[in-house]
């Protein structure tokens, strides 16, 4: 995270972070973003970036990366948080999540509308163009939240 917000900084942009009370006590927050805003815990921290933000971009990472991943794709798909959600894919990283998300739908736990929730980019530099060309999602999606042969 901290080498996208330089590159972010870098190039002029602002950087909007928010970090629970005890990362930053233990000094891992990122001293030169515009602005930071430090919380409770996890769980709002979580609350706090999704509200905030207007795409969702999943870089390569771990548990806490797909815990936030998942967490949008389940706000999205129950029509709370409607931008666009774009996995970057880098070296096929994401090939074994992408298969199980399609696995979800073959097994008729998702729809295949639900497939449309995200894209999915190879490189980093192909993350606006995805974010400029994602379907549009609308609070609708709720009607369509659970799967049945209806709308699966």
């Amino acid at each position: 995270m901290g080498a996208v917000a330089d590159a972010a900084l870098g190039k002029g942009g602002k950087v909007y972070g928010v970090v629970p009370g005890f990362l930053q006590d233990l000094e891992l927050t990122h001293r030169g973003l515009t602005r930071l805003e430090v919380v409770g815990d996890m769980r709002i921290r979580k609350h706090r970036m999704i509200e905030e933000s207007d795409a969702v971009v999943t870089l390569p990472g771990g548990s806490g990366t797909y815990e936030e991943l998942f967490e949008t794709l389940t706000m999205k798909r129950l029509g709370q948080w409607l931008g666009p959600v774009v996995i970057v894919n880098t070296n096929g990283f994401y090939d074994g999540l992408l298969a199980f998300l399609r696995h979800s739908v073959e097994e008729r736990f998702m729809g295949r509308n639900h497939l449309k929730m995200w894209s999915v980019v190879d490189e980093p530099e192909q993350v606006l163009d995805a974010i400029d060309e994602a379907q549009v999602w609308d609070s609708e999606a709720l009607q369509f939240a659970n799967v049945t042969s209806a709308n699966a």
